[in-house]
């Protein structure tokens, strides 16, 4: 029997999932007469402070995935700073919203990720590294939720001192 060495292997389902959600997130939707591409995370996102918070969580279920996959602790760590990065511009109402729409977080870290497996080397486990990456993820996402109740507190004040 032949050794047919241009055979492919069939793709991940994991990461074929991965990357049909990020695309959902965000490049699904294309703007009429443009090659202008966005996804429900942009339009999630246009939900003040609401949006941005679940945008945050869904992106924390990607994490949780790629960690399963085995990415590196400091992929992980690129990653997460990638969604910080989506999240904290994001709840700056109408700049951050725009912010959302060309960031794309998801897309960025599914193609990091891929790009992580392009070699075809046996990547290390990361399990051990998911229960530190887990409780900085929650750490990070109530400061977010603290900032976006200060931020909600101080744009009250100003609007009620308005008037």
């Amino acid at each position: 029997m032949e050794n047919n060495e241009t055979a492919q292997t069939p793709p991940d389902p994991e990461l074929a999932r991965l990357e049909a959600l990020a695309k959902l997130l965000d490049n699904q939707f294309r703007v009429p007469g443009t090659n202008m591409r966005f996804g429900l995370d942009g339009l999630i996102g246009l939900v003040p402070y609401l949006g941005d918070m679940s945008g945050f969580v869904v992106s924390g279920f990607l994490m949780r995935t790629m960690a399963k996959k085995g990415a590196s602790p400091w992929m992980m760590l690129r990653m997460m700073f990638n969604y910080i990065v989506d999240a904290v511009f994001g709840v700056v109402p109408l700049l951050g919203d725009l912010f959302d729409f060309g960031f794309k977080a998801n897309r960025r870290n599914v193609e990091m990720l891929k790009a992580y497996y392009a070699d075809g080397e046996a990547k290390p486990n990361a399990k051990r590294s998911v229960a530190f990456l887990g409780i900085l993820f929650l750490l990070l996402f109530m400061a977010l939720i603290w900032a976006v109740w200060k931020l909600s507190a101080m744009l009250l004040a100003w609007l009620m001192s308005s008037f």
